[in-house]
């Protein structure tokens, strides 16, 4: 990155401060702040959330997070109370009132909206619209951190059955671990492999593995993104690490296999870099075999 594109990042947010009203605190005329007002909408869209799933997609410390819903219990717009079937866990729910204040919210804003656009002409409103799109993609992007973690922790766990389970849904005649070089998770821990798990807004949303097969190649196992991510580069930067992380381990090459059903990651793999090569395993679900020099 370079100096101009801070500037224009810089001057991007103080426009965009500005025109919705964050710097007032009466957002859209409710007599609350936007920080409040976001809890008021956020809740009472899902019409109720666990307390650290609100505060990872929101982004607030736990002590601003405290704050607010005290702000907002004291105004009976919300309950914080135990979970259902987990005594640990809390979740907060939206009041009747809170409904209603909801409601009120949901209204100005869409008002709101509408006089963003109304002063443009046709073409610059699906200018205007089609930029937000792509601004709101990119910006999502930026969300998703990628952390090493074992293939046994609860997320990792989650990743690899979503991704069987996907297998299972798109393969011909389905996917069995048992003959589908399965890769034990023991396989993806150091010191023979390493595995990544992606994270948007704190909930896990993709995973890859790096496996050794000899002393100076490496093999991708277990690259997927879920559905609600796809389209954000997720799966890109994930085999940017597993690179990185290959490289630091001193392996010479990259080598995968993938299925003939899955056309968009032998896309991916060719757009990084990767050429085909003839089979390099017993694998009998896989079609298509990579590899990469590093």
């Amino acid at each position: 990155m370079n100096d101009d594109q801070i500037e224009q990042v810089r001057r991007f947010n103080r426009l965009v401060t500005r025109r919705i009203g964050v710097l007032s605190d009466d957002y859209l005329s409710r007599g609350r702040p936007l920080g409040e007002a976001r809890l008021i909408f956020e809740i009472g869209a899902s019409g109720g959330m666990g307390l650290g799933r609100l505060r990872n997609m929101l982004g607030l410390d736990s002590g601003y997070m405290s704050r607010l819903l005290r702000s907002l219990e004291a105004q009976e717009m919300i309950e914080v109370r135990r979970k259902p079937g987990d005594g640990r866990a809390r979740e907060v729910v939206p009041t009747a009132k809170g409904r209603k204040e909801f409601a009120a919210y949901d209204s100005r804003s869409a008002k709101f909206a509408r006089s963003m656009l109304s002063p443009l002409g046709e073409a610059q409103r699906e200018r205007l619209v089609a930029a937000m799109a792509e601004i709101e993609r990119l910006i999502r992007a930026s969300f998703v951190t990628i952390a090493d973690e074992s293939p046994r922790s609860a997320d990792g766990r989650w990743c690899r059955e979503q991704y069987f389970a996907e297998l299972a849904r798109r393969f011909d005649g389905g996917f069995d671990t048992a003959t589908g070089d399965p890769s034990d998770s023991a396989d993806l821990l150091p010191p023979s492999g390493s595995f990544l798990v992606a994270r948007l807004d704190g909930e896990p949303v993709g995973c890859g593995g790096l496996k050794t097969l000899d002393r100076e190649t490496g093999e991708v196992k277990r690259v997927w993104t879920a559905a609600s991510a796809r389209g954000i580069g997720v799966a890109g930067r994930i085999m940017q690490r597993l690179e990185e992380l290959a490289k630091e381990q001193g392996f010479a090459r990259l080598r995968l296999d993938t299925n003939r059903s899955l056309t968009e990651a032998q896309a991916l793999y060719r757009k990084l870099g990767y050429h085909e090569i003839g089979r390099y395993n017993d694998n009998p679900y896989a079609h298509h075999f990579f590899e990469k020099p590093l």
